[in-house]
């Protein structure tokens, strides 16, 4: 693998991101470079960026593009076209990474495959005090998990299971385009550009890391099982606005009915505008 690059998807929450990029500084295997994909933040998350890449071993990049409403997929593909790393690992501004998240992706990132792994989802006054407190619990023992599911301010320990489970176990969705997320997906930078990255025309919350990754298991590269592997720690926050969820279903509809592999507006459409 020439490079491991992570990309975080954020949008005005420069506190979760101070939390989330501190993460990155206690990882295995430290990223090659990475990439925040903002979308539209004001200038109190440019701060926070500014003096992470002060305090990085490691190469940081803020994309952005101004604030047009949610554009997850718009700004995402920014971060890809400027990604230099062969390999990029997708999550978002509100997943603390455990210390092995990415030395996990990288272990099982293979040719023809995309991985995706799971959460483990805080409370919201365990969130709270995270942020407040600047609790590392990128770090966390055993023991302090255990007390924190006892005492309800996490919903479940599996997620932060390592087993060695093999190829067979892991290849067995590989046709399962269902329940892989952004907020813990990885895939080969090659891969993505083949099906011209996520479809823009997706906007509001919902569906568009649906959309990408049917297009890549039609363009024959599947499913990878990351869970018990590679997991994140996910900060509470009320939901996005579900007002364009409707719409957005719609469009993955349409998708399932036809053999589309390309985005109807991505990558390429970006490049020549």
């Amino acid at each position: 693998m020439a490079g491991l690059a992570v990309v975080i998807t954020t949008y005005n929450w420069p506190t979760a991101l101070e939390a989330v990029l501190a993460g990155y500084l206690s990882q295995q295997r430290p990223p090659d470079e990475l990439i925040v994909a903002d979308d539209g933040s004001r200038e109190e998350t440019r701060a926070v960026i500014e003096a992470f890449q002060e305090a990085a071993p490691f190469k940081v990049k803020h994309v952005w593009h101004p604030d047009q409403g949610f554009r997850a997929g718009a700004i995402r593909n920014r971060a890809i076209q400027s990604a230099e790393s062969d390999y990029i690992v997708f999550t978002d501004g509100d997943c603390i990474p455990a210390p092995w998240f990415l030395a996990q992706h990288e272990r099982l990132a293979e040719a023809g495959w995309f991985l995706s792994g799971n959460r483990v989802l805080l409370s919201e006054s365990f969130s709270q005090q995270v942020l407040e407190e600047k609790l590392p619990v990128e770090v966390w023992t055993w023991g302090q998990w255990l007390a924190a599911r006892r005492d309800k301010s996490i919903n479940r320990l599996l997620p932060l299971c390592r087993l060695p489970l093999g190829r067979h176990y892991r290849h067995r969705i590989a046709r399962q385009w269902e329940g892989a997320k952004t907020c813990n997906l990885s895939a080969w930078k090659t891969d993505l550009l083949a099906v011209n990255g996520f479809d823009e025309d997706y906007t509001g919350w919902g569906m568009e890391d649906s959309d990408l990754v049917l297009r890549l298991i039609r363009n024959g590269v599947y499913h990878k099982d990351a869970r018990f592997a590679a997991s994140v720690f996910h900060l509470w926050h009320q939901e996005n606005s579900r007002d364009q969820l409707e719409e957005n279903q719609r469009r993955l509809k349409q998708l399932i009915e036809t053999d589309r592999i390309q985005a109807r507006v991505g990558i390429a459409q970006a490049r020549s505008a």
